[in-house]
């Protein structure tokens, strides 16, 4: 049990801190709202700290119970995790004078709270990566998600956040319910809610590479609608229409973090419930191989026409989301794909790895362009009349209080004010749309590259399309900021005073745009992030379960 403590330091120091949290957000006064924010840095940098010289320790140890299995795959998730929730609390820092929150964010005296369930979400995502049983995956998923339903809801005053966490609740309550019935198909036709138990008797010793596991039409069943209540988490279609309200709704930090957390949370447990169904071949049935590939023309494609009709910035990021879910499941459908007869046995498994690796590189490489876009929002000024008011109250001349930069009018000319804002939203854009010398360009060469590789060429067209058609809205973004006039904007009734940009919320910027630059321009730098996600998908594929 020590060594299991040990293994687990970092989750058990992320629930630690965060329950110190809650009890410090008891106090009253401006000391402990300024004291949450630093706690919570210090905890997550300590973890980061933790899991770099771990990232490959852990690969013989196992939990006596069989609950945890503790792989490099597990470590990279934690490790990329870490590092963007570092960026995600230095976004959400209180710069006002009583702490109660930012230009764009407004938890009141809830600072200690906010910034311990901001915690807990995070552990919701290691205890995912870590998991071999599907208690505790349902367990991670969970403790992923509820933190984020209290943080839509507290974000702002306004009724928009309000009616946004209710959504949202109601919406993952019914994902939840979706994957418990899943996973009682999948208890109650194998008998034990072990992965690693599941995928051994569902590959026995000595079934061949190249044999495809066969599932009951009750597994079958339990499989597809886990993987219905997991699109929840990533905002896939069909379960992607909360995402234009939430995001909108929510205050632009706690949008930041929706687009992260909740999103990895759910490809983390995808990837772990397709590698116990298809073993450590990966031999999936081909209904769940075309269910992807449909999943993942649909949520891209719907995800990028939605966001050319979009005039609010924030809600056109939410639409840009769920086409990234569509990219990522692309690699995913690349995965899980059949063998073609000219492929030979020997290069099935370094595909695999490839498509599994190309997922985990553009996770981090999204995670990274979208806190920089968010963090540029968060800093520009809001311009035009307010946007939210009460039913029946008349909209009146100014900008509402704890908002930021939401629409095209807010960002017209205003890269020629704050021109090194405008070059970073910029930078994120290109690396959203795929642009070369952003990092990107390469999270999509390598997801598109497994595709042709499996003779999935119409995947890989479709996902090429879909991204020239992202650029559509993104070079809008970046229009609006460089070569609109001031003028064209729905002028306010005075214009609001340029702000200080806070020190912490320039400091997530500047660290997420230069390492979107640094991936996508220093080659050693991009080959350091490959490799160890190539090292985590060269684990998962192979120790994920039993070999034959």
């Amino acid at each position: 049990m020590i060594d299991l403590a040990l293994k687990l330091a970092p989750e058990l120091l992320l629930m630690a801190v965060a329950g110190a949290l809650f009890l410090l957000g008891t106090a009253r006064g401006i000391l402990p709202r300024r004291l949450a924010p630093i706690i919570a840095l210090v905890c997550l940098l300590a973890v980061l700290e933790y899991q770099v010289p771990h990232l490959y320790s852990v690969l013989d140890f196992q939990d006596p119970h069989d609950a945890v299995h503790l792989t490099v795959f597990s470590q990279y998730i934690k490790l990329i995790t870490a590092a963007i929730g570092i960026l995600l609390v230095l976004l959400a820092w209180p710069a006002n004078r009583d702490a109660t929150g930012n230009s764009a964010l407004n938890f009141g005296q809830e600072s200690g709270e906010f910034f311990g369930l901001m915690l807990l979400s995070i552990c919701g995502v290691f205890l995912i990566a870590s998991a071999n049983d599907i208690i505790l995956l349902f367990l991670g998923l969970e403790l992923a998600s509820i933190p984020t339903y209290i943080m839509v809801a507290i974000s702002r005053p306004l009724p928009a956040a309000q009616e946004a966490g209710v959504k949202y609740f109601f919406l993952g309550a019914l994902s939840a319910a979706l994957m418990l019935f899943g996973f009682s198909y999948l208890y109650g036709t194998t008998g034990s809610t072990s992965l690693q138990a599941i995928s051994s008797l569902l590959h026995p010793r000595g079934m061949g590479a190249d044999v495809v596991v066969s599932l009951s039409f009750w597994q079958m069943l339990g499989v597809i609608l886990i993987l219905t209540g997991l699109t929840f988490k990533i905002a896939a279609v069909p379960m992607h229409v909360y995402a234009g309200d939430v995001y909108q709704g929510a205050a632009t930090p706690v949008t930041a973090f929706l687009s992260f957390v909740p999103k990895a949370s759910g490809f983390v447990a995808i990837i772990k419930l397709l590698g116990a169904i298809g073993g450590e071949h990966w031999a999936l049935p081909p209904q769940i191989s075309r269910l992807l590939w449909i999943l993942a023309v649909l949520t891209m494609t719907v995800g990028n026409i939605l966001g050319l009709l979009q005039y609010n910035i924030k809600r056109l990021l939410a639409y840009s989301s769920i086409a990234h879910s569509g990219y990522m499941l692309a690699g995913l459908a690349a995965l899980t794909a059949q063998r073609p007869a000219s492929i030979g046995l020997s290069a099935v498994a370094l595909l695999r790895v490839q498509a599994l690796s190309g997922v985990l590189f553009y996770l981090a490489a999204y995670g990274l362009a979208n806190i920089t876009a968010f963090g540029v929002l968060i800093l520009l000024p809001p311009r035009g009349p307010r946007r939210w008011h009460l039913p029946g109250e008349q909209p009146s001349l100014g900008v509402d209080p704890d908002s930021s930069a939401e629409t095209f009018e807010d960002l017209a000319g205003q890269g020629r004010r704050y021109k090194a804002l405008g070059l970073a939203m910029a930078v994120a854009c290109f690396s959203l749309i795929g642009i070369p010398l952003t990092a990107g360009f390469f999270a999509k060469f390598m997801l598109i590259r497994p595709a042709f590789s499996w003779h999935l060429y119409g995947l890989a067209i479709i996902t090429v399309i879909n991204a020239a058609i992202s650029a559509g809205y993104y070079l809008k973004i970046v229009g609006s900021l460089f070569l609109r006039t001031e003028d064209s904007a729905v002028a306010p009734a005075a214009e609001p005073p340029a702000r200080h940009a806070p020190a912490a919320i320039a400091t997530a910027v500047i660290l997420s745009a230069f390492g979107t630059i640094v991936l996508g321009t220093l080659l050693p730098a991009a080959g350091m992030l490959h490799n160890v996600a190539d090292s985590a998908a060269q684990n998962i594929v192979s120790v994920q379960s039993p070999g034959p």
